[in-house]
């Protein structure tokens, strides 16, 4: 085997790139290190897995590139003891690294094909602290809430009342929006008094997500 054929080149060379894109919080770039990106990637493109790039997936959608995922992981600021919740499951890579960093990840996808492709694997890496459902994202998940944090990782342009609700005090939201002809991923911290005070982290370019539930896929 040489070196590029060495799954821990690949693991080292994406933490370069993290750092060189600023992601300097240790346990974000561990996480990814650690969170092999082959279960979460179509078999036509598992050469590509390790590679900051995005790649397609069923039902029209795509993998992030693991350095857009490390940047919005960071802002996120997750803790062991936080709950998550994600909208926009997808293939499941966010919601594993994710795990690894919190006590218990709710995850929601409007496409049942990747609902099922993400279960699967997420239990072929044991990734147990995740749970993953098929439902209208835009509305979270009210039996759950509230959550420490949470994660869109598709754009809207603004956080829907819905999802704003089931954010606990002092909690942390980070999403893309939609704006002016651009998109922004923003952090918004939940103050005492229920408003969110924004930061901006960086622009981005996400698909939007769409309310209900898929039928067909």
């Amino acid at each position: 085997m040489n070196d590029e054929e060495d799954p821990r080149f690949h693991a080292a060379r994406l933490v370069l790139a993290l750092r060189q894109a600023g992601v300097t919080d240790h346990r974000v770039t561990e996480a990814l290190e650690k969170t092999p990106r082959e279960p979460f990637v179509p078999r036509p493109f598992l050469d590509s897995a390790w590679e900051n790039v995005e790649l397609p997936i069923d039902c029209g959608q795509t993998l992030t590139r693991p350095v857009t995922v490390g940047i919005m992981v960071e802002a996120l600021d997750p803790r062991r003891e936080n709950t998550v919740l994600e909208i926009g499951c997808g293939s499941g890579y966010v919601s594993a690294v994710l795990s690894r960093l919190t006590r218990r990840v709710y995850s929601i996808d409007r496409y049942r094909t990747l609902v099922d492709r993400a279960r699967l694997a997420l239990d072929q890496l044991g990734a147990s602290r995740v749970e993953v459902r098929l439902a209208d994202g835009l509305l979270g998940w009210p039996e759950a809430a509230p959550f420490d944090r949470l994660l869109l990782m598709g754009s809207v342009p603004e956080l829907p009342e819905a999802l704003a609700r089931q954010v606990a005090p002092g909690g942390v939201v980070v999403l893309p929006v939609d704006r002016g002809g651009e998109q922004l991923i923003i952090r918004l911290d939940r103050q005492a008094d229920g408003s969110f005070k924004e930061t901006s982290i960086t622009k981005a370019r996400f698909t939007a997500l769409q309310p209900g539930v898929a039928r067909e896929l």
